[in-house]
């Protein structure tokens, strides 16, 4: 990006990014933009952000929307991040479910799930809960979702460099449910990898994914206008099953929908269950 961009430039770039993927870029966000974007300027020969977004708008460029979007929704992330959830997830959560269903059956939808960390280390937990209680919890499946179409070719490879299998990821469990290759990486093994299923999904539009037990949408809601936040809530309270659980990040909160969840205090962090 050759140009500083202009106070016009970035509210519509700004007005762009919340329809197309919900996230409200708060004021003087332009560095953000500018290093999230820099490589996609060179790589198509755009000197501005006026010529981006009407590169965006033209017919058959569908794929530089995409990969503007891309940009600007990765986020970093660890395994077993913050912890607490899946303690609540381990010691609570799943001795419910393995107790009050018969069939034994369990579907988790881990909303927002980046490159499969949250996913994957939900996996090991039911696998290592399983170990525990053989024959409880036989029926699992996770569902997955991004928008972004490449952190989640990232996930389902389920290939990791050491750098990214360090951060949240203990020695033990490393050896337990990775196999190192021959470039120096680590390969989640086939028993977790196969639980999780990966599929695109933007949380703003009308989505068909099934009914659930437990739902994961952490540390995404933050990025979303209240408007919005309590529009997705909803429809993800209508995915639940009854009696079903929703999870948020540590730094977010339900507030305004006290008919559709209630709170559920688990010293320390807080889930919803459904009403």
């Amino acid at each position: 990006m050759k140009a500083d961009i202009t106070p016009q430039e970035y509210e519509s770039f700004k007005s762009f990014l919340q329809d197309a993927c919900g996230i409200l870029l708060g004021d003087n966000k332009q560095y953000l933009v500018k290093s999230r974007l820099r490589r996609i300027m060179e790589e198509h020969n755009l000197s501005t952000l006026t010529e981006l977004m009407e590169g965006i708008k033209r017919s058959g460029r569908r794929s530089l929307r995409e990969v503007v979007i891309d940009a600007m929704t990765t986020n970093e992330t660890l395994w077993f991040r913050d912890n607490h959830p899946f303690r609540i997830l381990q010691e609570r959560l799943l001795p419910e479910f393995a107790d009050r269903k018969s069939s034994q059956s369990l579907r988790i939808w881990s909303a927002a799930s980046s490159t499969g960390q949250e996913p994957y280390s939900v996996a090991m937990i039911i696998e290592e809960y399983r170990r525990q209680r053989p024959g409880k919890l036989r029926d699992v499946k996770i569902t997955a979702t991004d928008i972004s179409k490449s952190v989640l070719e990232v996930a389902r490879r389920g290939e990791y460099e050491m750098i990214a299998i360090g951060r949240g990821l203990s020695p033990e469990r490393q050896k337990q449910f990775f196999a190192p290759t021959m470039n120096g990486s680590w390969q989640i093994k086939p028993n977790i990898k196969n639980m999780v299923e990966f599929r695109e999904l933007n949380l703003l539009e009308r989505y068909m994914l099934g009914k659930f037990d437990i739902v994961l949408c952490r540390n995404v809601l933050i990025y979303f206008s209240a408007e919005l936040k309590k529009d997705i809530l909803t429809r993800i309270h209508a995915t639940l099953n009854p009696g079903g659980y929703l999870i948020l990040g540590a730094s977010e909160s339900l507030s305004g929908l006290p008919h559709l969840y209630e709170m559920v205090h688990c010293s320390p962090g807080i889930i919803y269950r459904k009403k």
